[in-house]
């Protein structure tokens, strides 16, 4: 309802054709106006250079007098756009103050919403587009004064998304906010999580893993916390209410005490994580889980987790699942102090 076309409401000049941008070249070097012979080099029609010179002659940029000592003058066609462009500023600037104008009227709105958000008894708010998502996290972020606390479920994140977070945080910790994230084991294997993870971490920011993570949060100083919203969309809630976030924090803090600190996969050895992310699948089995619902809390896909189920049955030689379970609890494969499943 409120957009409109740009070039209807500026009033868009149309640009000079091909054919006119050539025989105003050709005139600039001939310093002189022949129509049949400009058709002839330029090899168009004689009617196609008649239409053409009409044009640049309408626009002020070629100009033909019957004054023998000079007969055609160019005009710089710079001085004739910026002429032809006035009109196109003047309503870009009239535009810009109108949106200016309604960006405060909208700002005085907003002290009444704080207002109203100030006095309600629970403080939640939906927020279900991505963009207003972004909005509000980049707003809390610079707001931030103390403390940042992330749960980052998933093995992978996409590269354009860290080199915005990458700007982002820099700014964050520069201030003296304390950063820190957890992120699921399987990150480790991911080469953009571990550049980014290594480049904040020499700016201060913390960093731990963990096979299951409770789901996705940020907190900002403990008093403002971010969760998806239920359904699977891009949309988030925001919660200021004091003790749900005092709870979620305590969550956090459980988790990050149980965490070990972020390293990538060699680093570590390969054999020495591929060994846990298995003995975490291998009790997810042994509890009933069906695949899709290891994965998600794995933070992996479909296909990597039944990779990895596949490659613990024929390790144990099971047939089936529940086979599978009876060996794991046999052989004490289920207790966090076994490292492997093969004895």
């Amino acid at each position: 309802m409120y957009e409109m076309d740009e070039e209807v409401a500026i009033g868009h000049p149309a640009q000079p054709t091909s054919d006119e941008v050539a025989l105003y070249g050709w005139a600039a070097v001939h310093e002189r106006m022949d129509v049949d012979a400009a058709a002839i080099d330029l090899e168009l029609s004689r009617d196609g250079i008649l239409s053409a010179l009409s044009s640049l002659t309408e626009r002020g940029l070629i100009h033909l007098s019957d004054d023998d000592a000079a007969p055609l003058r160019l005009m710089d066609p710079k001085l004739v756009a910026d002429v032809v462009t006035a009109p196109m500023e003047m309503a870009i600037r009239r535009q810009q103050a109108s949106l200016d104008a309604a960006r405060g009227r909208f700002s005085g709105l907003h002290e009444h919403y704080l207002e109203g958000m100030r006095r309600r008894s629970l403080k939640v708010e939906l927020v279900p587009r991505l963009e207003e998502v972004r909005a509000a996290l980049n707003r809390a972020a610079a707001e931030c004064k103390t403390e940042v606390l992330t749960s980052q479920p998933g093995g992978n994140r996409v590269p354009e998304a860290l080199e915005e977070a990458l700007k982002r945080d820099s700014v964050t910790l520069a201030r003296g906010v304390r950063m820190r994230t957890l992120y699921q084991h399987t990150a480790r294997f991911n080469g953009p999580s571990q550049s980014y993870v290594a480049a904040m971490t020499q700016l201060g920011a913390e960093y731990r893993t963990a096979h299951e993570l409770f789901g996705r949060l940020i907190v900002f100083d403990r008093e403002v916390a971010f969760i998806p919203e239920a359904g699977g969309t891009w949309g988030a809630v925001i919660i200021r209410e004091p003790s749900i976030v005092h709870y979620m924090c305590d969550i956090f803090e459980q988790t990050w005490s149980l965490a070990q600190p972020f390293s990538d996969a060699t680093t570590d050895g390969l054999e020495t994580v591929a060994r846990e992310v298995d003995r975490t699948i291998a009790r997810l089995l042994a509890a009933g889980l069906k695949d899709e619902t290891i994965a998600r809390r794995l933070g992996m896909s479909l296909r990597t987790a039944r990779r990895h189920i596949a490659d613990i049955m024929e390790s144990l030689g099971a047939e089936s699942r529940f086979q599978a379970g009876v060996i794991m609890a046999s052989r004490g494969l289920l207790k966090e102090d076994k490292p492997t499943l093969q004895e």
